[in-house]
């Protein structure tokens, strides 16, 4: 039974390095040209739309009975679930971040 844990806990482990990335995965790299800020939010919003996708896999896998276990469809939710989160608010933080800027007077 520990073998089979051990088993199952390294293949998560495998499965969140190859599949999750960081959602913004140039911002830890030394360019010589900055990447656009755009360009960071559209590659974010893919990240998550990806997240997304792989949880509904995983959820219609255990539903059909297609050998996904349940901790991996949850895990995949949750993952899913925190990238959107993550996404919102900053969303949240830049929609406010405009409504002072037009609010200040010049």
């Amino acid at each position: 039974m520990l073998v089979a844990m051990n088993a199952v806990n390294t293949s998560a482990v495998e499965t969140t390095a190859t599949t999750t990335g960081n959602l913004f995965p140039s911002a830890g790299k030394q360019q010589g040209a900055p990447e656009p800020f755009s360009d960071l939010l559209t590659d974010a919003v893919d990240q998550v739309s990806k997240l997304e996708g792989q949880a509904r896999t995983a959820v219609d896998g255990l539903m059909t009975g297609s050998g996904v276990d349940v901790h991996t469809a949850m895990i995949a939710e949750q993952k899913a679930d925190m990238a959107f989160e993550l996404a919102l608010a900053i969303r949240n933080k830049a929609v406010a971040a405009y409504q002072q800027v037009m609010g200040m007077q010049f």
